[in-house]
């Protein structure tokens, strides 16, 4: 059983001052190198995170050798509460007190910016794997982050423009009311609209949402052809749900489409209420054989596939270790221009890491099974279309380049 490292203070009461910064160097340089993932341990995107993630990270640090320029390799394990503040105040700790080299994961955007802010003033490393808008490299860009998740802009660049020319021209959106939502709301507009479609509204959502009734009723009076539900992880579940109770889709005049899909809502889900849903992604765990070898230790630990922010955890993390070793040294700067010299095993799939930080590969287009071809458990997606990264990945802004 995996043992994890969890720092459980209460922060609402706030956390001691800060060690003057050449105590924690000092404390980092003498220490193990440790990366810290900070996720989502126990709320509505633990499945998708949690405890996975740090698992994912731990059989990266496995498969480097467990050691790196002599020194042993830690995984911590923090839990954002997916607050802000809480995730911050840890961020500072670990960077201040306890020598963390980097952290990774970070679901949603108020969270993953926080412990930027942090990183920014530390000059230490973050590996985003888990939020995905494309303003993390557009406009939060710096020297020692890096932006390793399918972002807003290319997961709405394949499911939108595919919806659109199979003939769904009327959108309206359910959205989570959250960075997050928003941004991926309105990349979704921006190829609908630029694909001849049009969106006829929107209605929104808290995270955590028990009843999605009222946004339901206003989605099926719209008399829009698609629903889209720019929303993640639990909250996406519990809406498709609903949404089949409620009958939205039974009349064969409206049909749901997503977004940020992870495989373990089509799971949790089945395929009799997801068959047919069109979604792009940067990870499978069927492939290729890299994805497999990764997948299938993944899933006997875990009893379930890992989901791409998961596959993205060990991805990134091995990276950073060969960039570690690569640069010779723990200094953040050397350690990420190493990362973006070096080619990246995006398990299996060829990618760089531009100078901005993003991580660039092709997406894959997939559709959801239906029963009848599945050919086991977790065997869900069909491949239908690849999506190139110049076409993904928005452009560099010259102002990132670092």
């Amino acid at each position: 059983m995996l043992t994890t490292k969890i720092r459980r203070r209460s922060l609402a009461a706030g956390l001691a001052a800060a060690p003057l910064l050449p105590f924690a160097a000092r404390a980092q340089e003498s220490g193990s190198v440790k990366i810290g993932v900070l996720t989502d341990a126990a709320g509505p995107y633990a499945d998708s995170g949690g405890p996975g993630s740090v698992l994912a990270a731990r059989m990266a640090v496995a498969e480097f050798g467990g050691t790196v320029l002599g020194k042993k390799i830690d995984i911590l394990l923090g839990d954002t509460q997916n607050k802000p503040d809480v995730a911050g105040s840890l961020a500072r700790q670990w960077f201040d007190t306890n020598g963390v080299d980097a952290i990774t994961d970070l679901p949603v955007t108020p969270v993953a910016a926080a412990v930027l802010q942090v990183a920014r003033e530390k000059g230490r490393t973050v590996m985003i794997t888990a939020s995905a808008v494309s303003e993390f490299t557009s406009k939060l860009c710096m020297p020692t982050s890096t932006h390793w998740a399918d972002d807003t802009h290319a997961l709405t660049y394949g499911t939108a423009a595919e919806v659109v020319k199979q003939g769904g021209k009327n959108w309206f959106f359910i959205t989570v009311d959250f960075t997050f939502g928003k941004a991926l709301e309105a990349s979704a507009k921006a190829v609908i609209e630029a694909g001849g479609g049009k969106v006829l509204g929107s209605t929104y959502f808290p995270i955590g949402n028990a009843d999605f009734s009222s946004q339901l009723v206003q989605a099926q009076n719209s008399g829009a052809e698609v629903i889209g539900l720019a929303a993640v992880g639990n909250d996406q579940v519990n809406a498709i749900k609903q949404a089949a109770e409620f009958g939205l889709t039974r009349n064969g005049k409206q049909r749901l489409a997503g977004f940020l899909v992870y495989i373990t809502d089509i799971h949790s889900l089945g395929l009799k209420a997801t068959q047919g849903l069109t979604l792009s992604s940067g990870f499978y765990w069927d492939q290729n054989d890299a994805a497999r070898n990764f997948a299938k230790p993944f899933s006997a630990s875990r009893n379930a596939m890992p989901t791409k922010n998961q596959a993205s955890i060990y991805a990134a993390t091995l990276h950073f270790l060969k960039a570690m070793a690569q640069a010779g040294t723990r200094d953040a700067i050397a350690v990420n221009k190493a990362m973006r010299a070096l080619p990246v095993d995006y398990l299996g799939h060829p990618a760089s890491i531009r100078r901005d930080g993003r991580v660039l590969y092709d997406l894959t287009l997939y559709r959801v099974k239906t029963p009848e071809q599945s050919k086991g458990p977790w065997d869900y997606y069909t491949p239908i279309g690849n999506i190139p990264a110049a076409e993904a990945f928005l452009p560099m802004n010259p102002a990132c380049a670092a």
